[in-house]
C-alpha cells in the first residue's frame, strides 16, 4: 500500500510539473493566467504582447516578433518575449490596462513599462537590450565590430578613446536617447583602421543606400538624434506595417507621400528619378511611398480626399496636431517638380489643402441641414443662430447609431428661428478653425460671439435638448479628451 501511495504521489507531481511547463510558439511564451506571474517572477527580462486573433496589426508584427525571440534565444540571452490572447485571458488584460492591440509591455524584475519602440526584429532587440545593459556596447576587436555591423541593418558607432569628452558623452547621452537603434562605442585601433574612421568621428552603418553615413557639425544630443532619424531610414522608405512606427514616430513631421501603383511600375518609372531629390532634404522632409494596389491603404487615399484613378500622385503632410496637408498644382511627378513642390513647402509658399464636397442641391431642404467646408463659416458662424454641427465619418458605428435621434432633434427644431441642427462628413470636409480627431464629434457654435461649445452629454434627444435649450450651453468651450471612435491612427495612414 506504501508503494502504491509514493507511486501516486511521483505521478502527482509529474502531472503538477507538467501543467507548471509553459509552451512554446516559435520560441514565444504562451502565457495565461495560470502562467503569467511564475514567468514575470522567474525572468528578470520578459517583453509580453497582449494581442487579439483577428487583429491585422498583431497579424503583422507575429513573424518579427518570433524572429526577434529566436534571436535573442540563439544569443542565449536573459531577455524572454512571451504572448497573451487578451480576448482569452481577458482578466489579464484588464489588471493591465489594455485598450488597444497589440500592446507590449517590458516586465523588469516584475515591474511593468510600456514598450516604445518599433516593430520589426532588430529594432525590438535593440530596445530590449538598452533597457537591459549599456546604451553603447563596446566594441574591442574587428571581429566583434564586424558581427554587431551585420547582425543589424542600422547601427550608430562612435569612435572615441577619451570617454570623458564633451564629445563622447553627448554620444553616449543620445544613444540612452535613441530606443530603436543599436549604438557602439569603440577605441580600438584596429577597428579605427578597418572602418578608415578618425577618433571623434560618429559613424552610422547601414544595410541599404550608400551603406554608411558621417556625422558632421557640432555634436550635441539633439543634433544626433536628427542625424540618425534621417540616415538610418532609406532615402525613400515604403509605407508598411512594419515601417510606420518609425515613419510617424520620428523626429522628422514633414513628409512627402508618392501614392503610387507598383502593378503598373510606378516605382521605376517616378520613384527611382526621384532619389537625386530626397537627398537634398533629407533631414527636412521624409519621403514615403504608398502602393495604392493594397486594399489596407485605401483608408489612407480617403484621408486625402483622393480616388485611385489619381494615382500616381503625391502630397505633403506636416505631423502635428492639425496635420496639415498640401497639393501639388499638377499631378506632374518628374524630379523637377518634385523639387519646386518641396521647395515651396519649406517656404511657406503653398497654401494649406482643405478637403471639401460639392454642396448638394438639398443641403437645407432637411431639417438636417448638410454642410460642406464651402458653405460652412455661412451658416455656423452666422452670429444670430445658434448652430450644432455633428462631425461625423460614414464608417462610424457610434455616427449610424447617432442618426435616427439626430435626424427626432432636427425635427424638434425645424421651425426655429435661432436654432440649426446641422451635420458635415468630417472625413470629406476639413476646416482650418476646427479640426477633428475623433468620431462623432458634436460642437454648437453659439449666437453672439460664434464661440464653440463641445456637446459631452447624453447622446439622447432629450440630452441634446436640454443643451440646446440653454441648461447646459452656458459651460465654457472645453478641450476634447475622452475618444469614442478615433479617426484613422497614425499605423494606419
Amino acid at each position: 500500500m506504501r508503494v502504491l501511495g509514493l507511486m501516486l504521489l511521483v505521478a502527482g507531481l509529474a502531472l503538477v510539473a507538467a501543467d507548471d511547463e509553459v509552451k512554446t510558439e516559435d520560441s514565444v511564451l504562451v502565457l495565461t493566467k495560470d502562467n503569467f506571474q511564475k514567468v514575470i517572477e522567474d525572468n528578470e527580462f520578459v517583453l509580453v504582447e497582449f494581442y487579439a486573433p483577428w487583429c491585422g496589426h498583431c497579424k503583422a508584427l507575429a513573424p518579427e516578433y518570433a524572429k526577434a525571440a529566436q534571436a535573442l534565444e540563439e544569443k542565449k540571452s536573459t531577455i524572454k518575449l512571451g504572448k497573451i490572447d487578451a480576448t482569452e485571458e481577458q482578466e489579464l488584460a484588464e489588471k493591465h490596462g489594455i485598450r488597444g492591440y497589440p500592446t507590449l509591455k517590458f516586465f523588469r524584475s516584475g515591474t511593468p513599462i510600456e514598450y516604445t519602440g518599433g516593430r520589426e526584429k532588430d529594432t525590438i532587440i535593440s530596445w530590449l537590450e538598452k533597457k537591459t545593459g549599456p546604451a553603447a556596447k563596446e566594441l574591442e576587436t574587428v571581429d566583434a565590430a564586424e558581427e554587431f555591423l551585420k547582425e543589424n541593418k542600422v547601427v550608430v558607432v562612435g569612435f572615441f578613446k577619451d570617454r570623458e569628452s564633451a564629445e563622447a558623452k553627448a554620444f553616449l547621452s543620445a544613444a540612452n536617447a535613441v530606443d530603436e537603434y543599436p549604438f557602439a562605442i569603440t577605441s580600438s585601433d584596429d577597428v579605427y583602421a578597418k572602418y578608415e574612421a578618425k577618433c571623434g568621428s560618429i559613424v552610422l552603418f547601414k544595410h541599404f543606400d550608400d551603406g554608411k553615413a558621417v556625422f558632421e557639425g557640432e555634436v550635441s544630443e539633439d543634433a544626433l538624434k536628427k542625424f540618425v532619424a534621417a540616415q538610418a531610414l532609406p532615402l525613400i522608405v515604403e509605407f508598411s506595417h512594419e515601417t510606420a512606427q518609425k515613419i510617424f514616430g520620428g523626429e522628422i513631421k514633414n513628409h512627402l507621400l508618392f501614392f503610387i501603383s507598383k502593378e503598373a511600375g510606378h516605382s521605376e518609372k517616378y520613384i527611382d528619378p526621384a532619389r537625386e531629390v530626397a537627398k537634398k532634404f533629407r533631414e527636412k522632409i521624409l519621403f514615403v511611398t504608398i502602393d495604392a494596389d493594397q486594399e489596407d491603404h485605401q483608408r489612407i487615399l480617403e484621408f486625402f480626399g483622393m480616388k485611385k484613378d489619381e494615382v500616381p500622385s503625391m502630397r505633403i503632410i506636416h505631423l502635428e496636431e492639425d496635420m496639415a496637408k498640401f497639393k501639388p498644382e499638377s499631378a506632374d511627378l518628374s524630379a523637377d517638380k518634385i523639387e519646386a513642390f518641396v521647395s515651396n513647402f519649406l517656404e511657406g509658399k503653398l497654401k494649406q489643402h482643405l478637403l471639401s464636397q460639392e454642396l448638394p442641391e438639398d443641403w437645407d431642404k432637411t431639417p438636417v441641414k448638410t454642410l460642406v467646408s464651402t458653405k460652412f463659416d455661412e451658416v455656423a458662424l452666422d452670429a444670430s443662430k445658434d448652430v450644432l454641427v455633428e462631425f461625423y465619418a460614414p464608417w462610424c458605428g457610434h455616427c449610424k447609431q447617432l442618426v435616427p435621434i439626430y435626424d427626432k432633434l432636427g425635427e424638434h427644431y425645424a421651425d426655429s428661428e435661432t436654432i440649426v441642427i446641422a451635420k458635415m462628413d468630417a472625413t470629406a470636409n476639413e476646416l482650418e478653425h476646427t479640426k477633428i480627431n475623433s468620431f462623432p464629434t458634436i460642437y454648437l457654435y453659439r449666437k453672439g460671439d460664434n464661440q464653440k461649445v463641445e456637446f459631452r452629454g447624453e447622446r439622447t434627444l432629450e440630452g441634446f435638448i436640454a443643451f440646446l435649450d440653454g441648461k447646459d450651453a452656458a459651460e465654457e468651450p472645453e478641450v476634447k479628451e475622452d475618444v469614442e471612435e478615433d479617426a484613422p491612427s497614425k499605423d494606419e495612414l
